[in-house]
């Protein structure tokens, strides 16, 4: 039977079904013609039939099945990568089987869509893991992640918990590699000190507003200093933690001025800076561990000074003295106090005179220059062991142990600090107050130019200072944004609102509206 088409080449309407491949031949002149059913030859075998939604030829699968079957080989790969156990691996599967609705996927965004299923799962199991190991392990971007992470958790309608900062130092400190070869008694004792100096800086708000993880880098850092186990390297946790090395440093300093801050309560407080706190951060750490058995802020740890000092002062226990023994070390030091010197009303106001603590602290220095340099259990390459007495962390207190927000904020542990973000705000709008006091004397210098006082008014400084140094001068010239807060206060624009600091919706508010109109 001819076909009512006509022929690609003739244009005749003689068109019949080849017999063998069922393609149609014109008649007329005997041409088969290409792409008229979906039966063509492929690899020398006729007759394969290529349907939509099938793999191809040389498979029993459809394209279904092999999706499916490459999708979980990845999934497998990462949960292999990421130490999931076979519990969470099927959690991760079965949620990823809920958003893709069975049908899973193929591509880089299924990659971070595993990812962000991955750390939901966890973050759900109370078990934190950073975003920024994730994000490695599924090779994306940080900010990627975390808008799939958002879309998932909104897609299954759930309330993921807080990050747990402690866990996540907890778990750091026992997976990362710069901390597999120090000793288990160890560990467990640098466990407690970073969990107390972590709630301390979540009391302290230095977490407040920040990334968790370069925190928890600053603080494994200072711990193993703390206990001596020098081949750990900031640079080092950082690269293990996935987080950048330059903010980690100004985490850890912020810790070291925090920590100088406390210490200024010791007798020697005023000599402990950022260098040397480390070398006082035993004495530091045992004031803040024994201020935190106190409940609440209004009472206070009620300690025995002349047991504090003697253990500063001890020569056989605390810095390795061989000549005298605890006892006579508290004799010393008990005869600077005099009678009666701790008030009953108010045991934790210590009526102690300059000369004493003076005199206590001269001793102090005295001693350490005195330490027997030849013990070598005491001294080894030319240093003192000057933490080698370790019973100044008994790790007895509730701050050692994971405590809920409401009962770290009540704690005491000898500082009550507001967080950094406040200060520079408070610091940058009294900046701006003197801009504006400097700006209205410039005004009222222009303005009324035979005024008295006119001496009063100038802003520059003198020739000879404003050529001494760049950044001198840099401070006495008129910059841009004294120009801005002139030509606001010239608006009548409230000085309340210029001390905020938005300019630029000051300007369009009451400058650039006016010159519209």
């Amino acid at each position: 039977m001819e076909s009512s088409r006509a022929c690609e080449r003739c244009r005749k309407r003689t068109l019949v079904p080849d017999n063998e491949t069922g393609n149609m031949v014109c008649t007329s002149c005997g041409i088969l013609q290409q792409f008229d059913n979906f039966e063509v030859p492929t690899a020398g075998i006729t007759g394969t039939n290529v349907h939509l939604g099938t793999s191809g030829t040389g498979t029993v699968h459809d394209y279904k099945e092999t999706k499916i079957y490459h999708a979980q080989n990845l999934i497998d790969d990462f949960m292999f990568k990421l130490d999931f156990s076979a519990q969470k691996s099927q959690e991760v599967r079965l949620l990823i089987e809920k958003v893709t609705d069975g049908e899973y996927g193929q591509g880089d965004w299924f990659s971070v869509l595993i990812g962000a299923c991955s750390y939901i799962v966890m973050r759900k199991d109370q078990k934190m893991m950073p975003i920024v190991e994730v994000a490695d392990t599924v090779c994306c971007d940080v900010y990627e992640l975390g808008r799939m992470i958002g879309r998932v958790v909104e897609f299954v309608d759930l309330k993921l918990p807080e990050f747990d900062i402690v866990n996540a130092f907890e778990r750091a400190m026992t997976s990362i590699p710069s901390f597999t070869h120090v000793a288990a008694d160890l560990v467990k004792r640098m466990l407690q000190q970073g969990v107390f100096l972590v709630q301390c800086l979540i009391k302290w708000f230095v977490t407040t507003g920040r990334r968790p993880m370069p925190v928890v880098a600053a603080v494994l850092v200072f711990v193993a200093q703390l206990n001596q186990v020098d081949s750990v390297k900031i640079e080092d946790v950082a690269m293990e933690l996935h987080v950048t090395i330059s903010t980690c440093r100004l985490r850890y300093k912020e810790l070291l001025e925090r920590l100088v801050e406390v210490a200024q309560v010791l007798p020697w407080g005023k000599d402990v800076t950022v260098k040397n706190i480390l070398r006082n951060a035993p004495s530091v750490m045992q004031y803040m561990e024994m201020i935190s058995f106190s409940r609440g802020g209004k009472q206070r740890f009620s300690c025995d000074v002349e047991e504090i000092v003697g253990d500063c002062l001890s020569k056989d226990i605390g810095y390795g003295y061989d000549t005298l023994n605890m006892e006579e070390d508290c004799s010393s030091s008990s005869k600077y106090f005099e009678p009666n010197c701790l008030p009953s009303d108010c045991p934790d106001k210590f009526q102690i005179s300059h000369e004493c603590l003076t005199l206590i602290y001269s001793n102090y220095l005295e001693g350490i220059s005195a330490i027997d340099v030849v013990n070598p259990r005491k001294r080894q390459k030319g240093t003192f062991d000057l933490h080698g007495y370790t019973e100044w962390w008994s790790g007895k207190s509730e701050m050692s142990k994971k405590m809920i927000l409401k009962d770290i904020l009540e704690k005491d542990v000898g500082l009550d600090a507001r967080p950094p973000s406040f200060n520079r705000a408070c610091l940058a709008r009294a900046e701006r107050r003197e801009k504006i006091k400097a700006a209205k004397l410039r005004i009222l210098r222009i303005m009324r130019p035979k005024s008295g006082g006119g001496n009063d008014l100038t802003v520059s400084a003198p020739e000879k200072a404003r050529k001494k140094t760049r950044k001198r001068k840099c401070g006495v010239e008129i910059e841009w944004e004294d120009l801005i807060i002139e030509t606001l206060l010239l608006h009548n624009v409230k000085e309340e609102e210029i001390e905020k600091g938005h300019y630029n919706a000051l300007l369009d508010l009451h400058v650039f509206a006016h010159v519209n109109e």
